[in-house]
């Protein structure tokens, strides 16, 4: 990572542009992401989107020398899945889609987990479990906390329903860059870790697994699955630090900040 960077009033207002254009994707995908479809279909239509909608432009294609405008990670895979004409999502999967925006200058970086509609409850209770880790995360956020307040909180919440945390991938600063300081363990001790400061904006992103936490790399070196092959789910929102507290800068239409 790089150094961690401050933004200024008029930064701040470009990533909060950035963020509010990528949560229109998201809404977007509600009526794309469905059994049938391919994970190279909704690749191509986000795509098309970003560029010809929005305006803006698929951050992650080309990073990396990655040819792809989002990851899409399926049922096993933890991360960074490649989008495939061939896999077409079934009944029972669940999706994690996770897309970056850039926008005069400044990305944003968001992800959802879609859950199909003949999951199983159990599958269900994870995506939903996960979910409340990343809040239980991002209400951490202030400023003179601590990093290692936000990891304690949703490695408390997903141990204590039965799950274990990727500890092998972590969330990061964001900004012109889509990756700076500081890295965002989703795990740690209270108290420890980089004193948060107004202006700082960075992913919260949990990586929550059924079984064991260790995770493999396939041999196209990118798709990252859990060790054991039992499911993975994630969920991710970009955040600022504010004077007051936090802001999401990724929140979707009709979501709310969890009570």
């Amino acid at each position: 990572m790089s150094a961690i960077i401050i933004k200024n009033t008029d930064e701040i207002a470009l990533m909060r542009q950035s963020g509010k254009l990528l949560a229109q994707v998201f809404k977007m995908l509600e009526d794309v992401v469905k059994p049938g479809v391919s994970t190279l279909e909704i690749n191509e239509r986000v795509e098309d989107y970003i560029v010809n909608e929005l305006h803006a432009r698929p951050a992650s294609k080309g990073q990396y020398g990655y040819k792809f405008a989002l990851n899409s990670s399926i049922n096993e895979v933890v991360c960074h899945g490649i989008p495939d004409k061939a896999r077409k999502l079934t009944t029972s999967d669940i999706i994690n889609v996770d897309i970056t925006l850039e926008k005069d200058g400044f990305i944003a970086d968001s992800s959802t987990t879609f859950v199909m509609p003949g999951a199983s409850r159990k599958t269900q209770k994870l995506v939903k479990t996960t979910y409340k880790a990343m809040w239980a995360g991002i209400k951490e956020v202030r400023p003179d906390a601590k990093l290692g307040d936000v990891g304690a909180a949703i490695q408390q919440l997903a141990e204590k329903a039965g799950y274990s945390i990727v500890r092998d991938y972590c969330g990061h600063g964001i900004g012109r860059d889509m990756h700076e300081g500081p890295s965002v363990m989703h795990f740690g001790k209270r108290g420890t870790g980089v004193v948060l400061k107004e202006g700082m904006t960075f992913t919260i992103e949990p990586m929550v697994n059924a079984g064991t936490d260790l995770t493999v790399t396939k041999e196209d070196g990118w798709t990252v699955e859990t060790l054991d092959r039992q499911l993975s789910a994630q969920w991710e929102h970009t955040v600022l630090v504010t004077n007051g507290g936090f802001e999401v800068l990724t929140l979707r239409d009709g979501e709310k900040v969890p009570e």
